[in-house]
């Protein structure tokens, strides 16, 4: 089992930034692939970004490339998504999900869920 809980959303100006937070529980964290997704209101789930477990391979929505870096610390069990150049819409709920199996921009396959963080680009 891997818990998952996000912070530092919030509300930005367009252009500034803002850094996400995935803590996760369990001990075979550095195990999992880690990823951002994101939803905003009336929309469907999207990828942002993810990571494989070794950190050493990354991917990104091309709606975030170049201005949003995922990275990940596996000895304090975190994945970060650092978001600069942020825009109105960016403006949508941040979910982390862990999957066991491949990284992967499919909801589907991943196995574990955060609760979300707001993130609101007011512009």
């Amino acid at each position: 089992q891997v818990q998952l809980v996000e912070s530092g959303g919030g509300l930005v100006q367009a252009g500034g930034s803002l850094r996400l937070s995935c803590a996760a529980s369990g001990r075979t964290f550095s195990s999992y692939a880690m990823a951002w997704f994101r939803q905003a209101p009336g929309k469907e789930r999207e990828f942002v970004a993810g990571i494989r477990w070794s950190g050493g391979s990354t991917y990104y929505a091309d709606t975030v490339k170049g201005r949003f870096t995922i990275s990940r610390d596996n000895a304090k069990n975190t994945v970060y998504l650092q978001m600069n150049s942020l825009k109105p819409e960016d403006t949508a709920v941040y979910y982390c999900a862990a999957s066991s199996g491949l990284m992967s921009i499919n909801a589907d396959i991943y196995d574990y869920w955060g609760q979300g963080t707001q993130v609101t680009v007011s512009s």
